[in-house]
């Protein structure tokens, strides 16, 4: 049986592929080197990020680490929707990275929450 943080580990990495892929079929131009810098950056720190959670010394070190990935999971969203607004792919090339990215969002935030909740409850 597959565990779910193993499921959840493979799911980022593929994220972190897909969307270097993506960034592979960006023009030569200044925005999309920048662009590029910028979001390979932010879209290969989540999956080791997440490993590291996975081994976190105390619950407060899992949160922190869950929303370092939330955080770049949001910021790779926004290079996302920049490089779709400026035109140098095809939106249906972002379509599924940008809802992969929302999805992944979704399920960070869930357990930020519930992990911050379960440690406020533990202190009483």
């Amino acid at each position: 049986m597959v565990h779910r943080a193993e499921v959840m580990q493979n799911r980022l990495i593929d994220f972190s592929v897909a969307v270097c892929r993506l960034v592979g079929q960006l023009p030569s131009d200044n925005f999309s080197n920048h662009v590029s810098r910028q979001i390979l950056r932010a879209c290969t720190s989540p999956p080791p990020n997440y490993a590291e959670a996975q081994s976190a010394e105390s619950r407060q070190d899992f949160i922190h680490k869950m929303r370092v990935c939330l955080k770049e999971l949001r910021e790779t969203y926004v290079w996302l929707r920049m490089m779709e607004r400026f035109g140098v792919l095809p939106v249906v090339a972002f379509e599924p990275v940008g809802k992969e990215c929302n999805e992944l969002i979704a399920i960070f935030t869930k357990s930020v929450l519930t992990a911050s909740k379960r440690a406020g409850e533990s202190r009483k």
